[in-house]
C-alpha cells in the first residue's frame, strides 16, 4: 500500500510527462510534421551521429527490444533510409548507415527540432531560459544514475568558468602524468582564449562531459580554413577513463565537423600520448607527419592525424 506522499509524487512525476510530451510533440501521429514515428525518427538520429553501429548497439542505447528493433530496420531499409553492410572487422556483423536519401530525411527531422526549441526559447526571457536549463540538467543528472541504458556521462557546451577549468586541468595532469612544465599550460591557455575572442558558432563548437555533477572531459573542434576542421585539447579524467568517454567526445567532433561542410579534420598531438593516439585511430585518423621537438621541457615526437570527411 503507497503513501499519501508517494501518491502524490507518482501524480506529480505522470503529470509532467504528460505536460513534456504534449509540449514538444512526440503524442503526433509523425514526428515533427515527418512520417516517421518517436522510436524512427530516434533510429535516425543514432546512424546520423554514430559510425560503425550495430542492431545490437541500437538495442542497447535505445533500450528496445531486440524483434521490436528489428521489424523497425526492416521498414526503414524497405523505405529506402538505411543499409546493412557486413563488417570488415567480424563478418559475422552488419553495421547499419544511412543512405543519403536517409541523411536527407534526417536532416530535415534535425533541422525542424532547431526550428521548434529555437521559437519555445526565443518566448521565454533570458533568466528563464537559464531556469529551463538547469532544471533540465537536473532532471539528466538525477535521473541518469537509475537508468539501464545510459551512458554515466553527458556532453554540453562550454560555459563560463569551462575554460579557466581546461586550463587548469590540462596543466595539472600533463605535469603529473608526463612531467610537462609550465609552457603546457600555457599552450592551452592560449588556444582557450583564442577560441573564446574568435568563436564562430556555426563553424566552431566546445564539448564538456560531466558525469555525477562534476567536469570530466573536453574537447574542441575550431575552424582552420573554410575545408579543414582542427581538433584540439581532447582530455578525459583519470576516473571517467574506461567508459568510453574520449571516444565519444572525438566522434561528436567528426560529426560536427560533417555536418558543418568541412572536407577534413586535422589534429597535432605527441607520440608519448599513447591512449589519445589509440582512440583517434580506432575513429579513422591516419598518421601523415612527424617531427621530433623540444617543448614543455622534454624530447617529444610531435604527430599530425588527418580524417578526410
Amino acid at each position: 500500500m503507497l503513501s499519501e506522499k508517494s501518491e502524490e509524487r507518482i501524480g506529480a512525476v505522470r503529470h509532467f510527462n504528460r505536460f513534456f510530451t504534449r509540449q514538444i510533440g512526440v503524442l503526433r501521429e509523425g514526428l515533427l510534421h515527418s512520417p516517421y514515428s518517436l522510436t524512427e525518427a530516434r533510429i535516425l538520429f543514432e546512424l546520423a551521429h554514430r559510425d560503425h553501429v550495430t542492431a545490437s548497439d541500437l538495442c542497447h542505447e535505445l533500450g528496445l527490444d531486440a524483434g521490436y528493433l528489428s521489424r523497425i530496420v526492416v521498414r526503414l531499409e524497405q523505405q529506402g533510409l538505411i543499409e546493412k553492410v557486413r563488417s570488415e572487422n567480424d563478418g559475422r556483423q552488419r553495421l547499419l548507415s544511412l543512405t543519403s536519401e536517409g541523411e536527407n530525411a534526417f536532416a530535415l527531422l534535425d533541422q525542424r527540432s532547431r526550428d521548434e526549441v529555437t521559437e519555445m526559447l526565443n518566448d521565454l526571457s533570458e533568466e528563464d531560459q537559464q531556469r529551463l536549463l538547469k532544471a533540465m540538467q537536473t532532471i539528466e543528472s538525477v535521473l541518469t544514475k537509475g537508468l539501464k541504458f545510459s551512458e554515466p556521462f553527458f556532453l554540453r557546451s562550454h560555459e563560463p568558468g569551462d575554460m579557466g577549468w581546461v586550463t587548469y586541468r590540462h596543466g595539472i595532469l600533463y605535469a603529473q602524468e608526463y612531467g610537462w612544465d609550465e609552457h603546457f599550460e600555457a599552450l592551452v591557455a592560449q588556444i582557450v582564449a583564442d577560441f573564446i575572442n574568435n568563436y564562430n558558432f556555426e563553424r566552431e563548437r566546445c564539448w564538456i562531459a560531466e558525469m555525477d555533477g562534476e567536469i570530466v572531459g573536453s574537447v574542441f573542434v575550431v575552424q582552420s580554413s573554410e575545408t579543414i576542421a582542427k581538433l584540439r585539447l581532447l582530455l578525459v579524467e583519470p576516473k571517467a577513463r574506461g567508459l568510453g568517454l574520449g571516444t565519444r567526445l572525438v566522434e561528436e567532433c567528426i560529426r560536427f565537423a560533417r555536418r558543418r561542410g568541412y572536407q577534413k579534420i586535422v589534429l597535432w598531438t605527441n607520440s608519448v600520448l599513447v591512449e589519445a593516439r589509440h582512440i583517434y585511430e580506432k575513429t579513422g585518423f591516419k598518421l601523415v607527419a612527424q617531427e621530433a621537438h623540444r617543448s614543455f621541457g622534454h624530447d617529444l615526437i610531435g604527430e599530425t592525424w588527418e580524417l578526410p570527411l
